[in-house]
């Protein structure tokens, strides 16, 4: 029996097991599930001249370049809802305030692409900003001029979002304290959802910011330029001792060699006294000290550089405090109409109860005049249906004696002061 030519079959086979085929004809199986978890994402980036560039990048290429852990990179993810988030980390800082996701390093910005407003305006802004700067002196290292962006852009967009939703609910609630109706009430209810979602937003990256603020260390971890100018330092200056090193200690050894011989066997232990020349010494005490001096140096220009970071966040701290103050106004103004119009019903509720009191003292009285009518008309002999004008006594006798009694019960209400008459 002759083989089939397996050359000659074009069809595709598929040897995963658990791949299944779409309503629209796609197959899906493990290893496209396996792509689709960690395939790659389209990023902004935006280098230290202005220019920006598109990218797809997937997370383990983030995550060995600016040396972050995926729980910060789980942050940016646009599938999940997180809060307002800033967090400094060794090579990187990494921002999640509003729409804008980025990755601020040293000399680059990744964005998350979105087709959203403020990601393109984060960006032409960024490119804008940094190509003018070109020419001027850098007060600012890059990661703050790029953080600084972040929070102008996401503090003013709350403040518009709070001035928007100002002036929509103040004419309805002024129509509202006017006129009571379902509708003004359903359209107040639904603000006042926009107004605690918005109220929350501002309080998480208000919160944020004082929480930067008040944690130096975070601040400190921020300074990414800083840090990667004073680690090429210690690179260089590491290199220099090296060569330091071997230039002392190849003379030494010659003069050594020719002293006296040096025992393989014998170890060397620390405490044993120098016999070599001065020179070593010498190079490890200004060692000692430089090393000592540079670390106290590093220290106070640390603390003092934080102010710079401290004045750039309390600025905007400051901006988005006073946006919060504006919706806690706008939220006291709804109370205060939720309080007119609680004060307007109780209002109508008691008129009603007084207008109830009312109808119920005048039905009383005619109840009285209705009691005496059903006794004179029942079916018996009496001496006083005789005379013809009784009736016309009975009347005026009822209807007298149920007005008096009637206006008894007002001087009654209005002595208790239960409605004023």
């Amino acid at each position: 029996m002759e083989k089939p030519d397996k050359s000659a079959n074009t069809e595709p086979t598929f040897t995963n097991t658990t791949a299944r085929i779409t309503p629209f004809g796609n197959v899906i199986g493990f290893s496209a599930a396996k792509k689709r978890g960690h395939g790659s994402r389209s990023w902004i980036k935006i280098d230290q001249h202005g220019n920006a560039k598109v990218m797809e990048l997937d997370k383990a290429t983030i995550m060995r370049d600016c040396s972050l852990p995926s729980r910060d990179l789980r942050l940016l993810d646009p599938l999940f809802i997180y809060p307002s988030t800033i967090l400094g980390r060794e090579k990187a800082i990494v921002v999640n305030l509003e729409q804008i996701r980025c990755i601020i390093t040293s000399e680059e910005v990744f964005v998350m692409n979105s087709l959203d407003g403020s990601v393109m305006q984060y960006k032409t802004e960024l490119c804008n900003r940094l190509q003018m700067s070109k020419d001027h002196a850098d007060i600012l290292p890059f990661e703050f001029k790029a953080l600084e962006l972040t929070l102008e852009l996401t503090c003013t967009s709350l403040d518009a979002q709070v001035k928007e939703l100002t002036s929509e609910i103040r004419p309805v609630l002024d129509e509202l304290a006017s006129s009571i109706s379902t509708l003004n009430l359903e359209r107040v209810r639904r603000f006042k959802g926009n107004l605690l979602g918005l109220t929350q937003r501002v309080q998480k990256v208000r919160d944020e910011i004082e929480h930067l603020m008040d944690d130096d260390g975070d601040m400190a971890e921020m300074y990414l330029t800083e840090k990667k100018e004073r680690m090429e330092d210690d690179m260089s200056h590491d290199s220099d001792i090296e060569k330091e090193d071997v230039d002392v200690v190849l003379p030494s050894a010659k003069w050594l060699s020719k002293s006296a011989p040096v025992s393989p066997v014998a170890p060397i232990s620390p405490a044993a006294p120098t016999t070599g020349p001065p020179k070593l010494q010498r190079a490890y005490s200004s060692i000692t000290r430089s090393s000592k001096h540079g670390s106290f140096t590093t220290t106070s220009s640390q603390r003092e550089d934080i102010v710079q970071l401290e004045m750039l966040l309390e600025a905007y701290f400051v901006f988005i405090d006073h946006t919060l103050s504006k919706l806690s106004s706008l939220k006291e103004y709804i109370d205060d109409t939720e309080d007119l119009i609680n004060i307007k019903l109780a209002n109508i509720q008691n008129q009603l109860i007084q207008f109830e009191v009312l109808l119920t003292a005048a039905t009383f009285v005619a109840t009285i005049f209705a009691v005496v009518a059903g006794i004179f008309g029942m079916n018996f002999q009496a001496s006083v249906f005789d005379n013809p004008f009784t009736f016309n006594y009975v009347l005026l006798i009822s209807g007298v004696s149920c007005g008096i009694l009637y206006f008894c019960f007002l001087i009654y209400f209005k002595r208790k002061k239960i409605f004023p008459v």
